[in-house]
């Protein structure tokens, strides 16, 4: 397909979420993604359910991940298999890898090899906890991370119930960074002439994102902690009950707390109600007192009267529903692609849009395991016939 970033070509050695997600999203720029896999295949393919097609064997989590790749089976541990990746390395311009600290080095692929090799290639490299420091080889998963960074903290009913966010935040957050840093790293070769080195990990990622929840305490001396469905700053901002179910409201400035508080009937100006920091001072009263009128209507009525009034309002959709809805589908977040075994199939779209692009042209399925490893070798051999 084609893209910002058509004629790259991505060497995309990970595996599970972070790095693949990071690699679909260079693939969804319109770069040339060459996925290797263990003989076996990456983890996730066995990763579910749900599982979908014929023998109910193909993972829904794979599908979400590796669109716009190609996928090529190596070991290696081989020597064939390194002579390979030697040969991919040469005609590349990105490599992702999200291995623990070391593996790549003892498989022979250190940094230095990999650019004495090509130098002007891009390398990206997604830890768990980063590649140094006291705890840099530990190995790392979502969940751990979104436990040791933090969130899970800020995250649930009350301190006491620690949640973990209901997707893989660290995952795709350190995906998402090391996309950024890898186009970052691509802009600076055209000055250089040279690769570099990109690095981040789940942790970094997840400690990256804690915003005024970190300089609360940096800064403020607070130590931020779990408070459900409301923010920790801002009042009245979050999820609130009427007669059929919940709503939510987010006030940010006292001009729309005025609106709100005349549909509700609660007198905007009473000194306990009359900026932010002191309604979040009275926040439990204050969110009692709102639901108390909120019972009154359906969500229906309470989002269409405050869509009137320009208050920031919405439902609390169910996945499907998110599917479902013309806005969703109006912004190109579904894409169709036809899947070798399951036909056409729509998946979650990329989150960017160019003009003049439609965003769901071009899309490849997820592939199935070594489909394309005649075609890449193919490919492979073209380039080096033409390589001086």
């Amino acid at each position: 397909m084609q893209g910002p970033l058509s004629g790259i070509v991505v060497l995309d050695l990970s595996r599970a979420l972070a790095g693949p997600h990071c690699a679909q999203m260079l693939g969804d720029l319109g770069a040339h993604v060459i996925k290797v896999e263990h003989p076996s295949g990456d983890e996730s393919r066995g990763w579910g359910p749900p599982f979908v097609g014929p023998d109910h064997d193909i993972s829904t989590y794979f599908l979400a991940a590796n669109r716009n790749k190609r996928s090529l089976t190596v070991d290696m541990k081989s020597e064939e298999g390194r002579d390979l990746i030697e040969r991919l390395v040469r005609q590349s311009d990105v490599l992702v890898e999200n291995f623990r600290t070391g593996v790549l080095d003892r498989l022979g692929f250190s940094a230095e090899r990999l650019h004495g090799l090509n130098p002007r290639l891009v390398i990206l490299s997604i830890t768990g906890f980063g590649h140094d420091g006291p705890e840099g080889g530990r190995p790392g998963y979502d969940q751990i991370a979104q436990g040791e960074a933090g969130l899970m903290s800020l995250t649930g009913p009350s301190p006491d119930e620690p949640y973990r966010v209901g997707a893989s935040i660290a995952d795709l957050l350190a995906g998402i960074h090391g996309a950024y840093g890898v186009v970052a790293a691509l802009y600076e070769r055209e000055r250089t002439g040279r690769g570099t080195v990109v690095r981040t990990s789940l942790l970094a990622s997840v400690v990256g994102v804690h915003s005024y929840h970190g300089t609360a305490w940096t800064v403020g001396g607070a130590v931020p902690k779990a408070g459900g469905n409301h923010h920790a700053s801002i009042a009245p901002y979050g999820a609130f009950r009427c007669a059929d179910g919940m709503i939510q409201i987010a006030v940010a400035n006292d001009g729309q707390w005025r609106k709100v508080a005349q549909l509700l009937d609660i007198d905007p100006g009473m000194p306990k109600y009359a900026t932010n920091r002191d309604r979040f001072a009275h926040r439990e009263e204050l969110i009692a007192e709102m639901e108390k009128a909120l019972a009154a209507h359906d969500r229906e009525h309470w989002l269409a009267a405050l869509g009137e009034i320009g208050v920031p309002a919405g439902a609390i959709r169910s996945i499907d529903e998110v599917y479902a809805w013309d806005q969703v589908r109006s912004q190109g977040l579904l894409v169709t692609v036809d899947h070798p075994v399951l036909g056409p199939i729509e998946l979650p779209g990329p989150p960017l849009r160019f003009d003049g692009r439609a965003s769901d042209d071009g899309h490849a399925a997820p592939p199935g395991l070594g489909q394309d490893n005649d075609a890449v070798l193919d490919w492979l051999a073209e380039r080096e016939r033409r390589s001086p």
